[in-house]
């Protein structure tokens, strides 16, 4: 009986919790699709290198992470994005041949913004197109400029 009581008391408090990560992972949905399109790096504000890139962003087990799949000719990379109840942030945790690390990462102004360090962040967002945008910033003397950019068209 004491279990029952216990269980009864539990269980609303495991179902919010799951209910909040649900609508916090929800809020990520305007990244998945099948993207294709160009990576670019810059170096001192003109273009080193442009090559042709693929990615693909799904949700995975029960909608509670989003995974990325970055694929172009410079950089093989595999992402997972969950919510962190307890830090009340998103964690972007990327494996790429070089190692992993988990950076935490939030919602600003419908982009999700992952920060990398003080002085980086990477930022993910649709295009007014219907595309897909993502980009990394590095601050410099006050400025924040963009060190590499990948813009995507769906690929249905």
């Amino acid at each position: 009986m004491f279990r029952i009581l216990v269980l009864s008391l539990l269980l609303p408090c495991a179902l919010s919790a799951q209910s909040e990560a649900k609508e916090r992972m929800a809020e990520l949905s305007f990244l998945t699709g099948e993207w294709v399109g160009t990576s670019t790096l810059y170096e001192n504000g003109k273009v080193k290198s442009q090559v042709p890139a693929f990615e693909r962003i799904s949700y995975d087990l029960d909608s509670s992470i989003l995974v990325i799949e970055l694929n172009s000719e410079t950089l093989k990379l595999h992402t997972i994005i969950r919510w962190d109840d307890e830090e009340n942030t998103y964690h972007y945790q990327a494996f790429s041949e070089r190692g992993t690390g988990i950076l935490p990462a939030e919602l600003v102004d419908g982009k999700l913004v992952v920060n990398a360090s003080d002085t980086k962040r990477y930022i993910f967002e649709r295009t007014a197109d219907g595309g897909f945008r993502e980009y990394g910033e590095k601050l410099s003397e006050g400025q924040r400029v963009i060190y590499f950019e990948d813009r995507f068209v769906d690929t249905e």
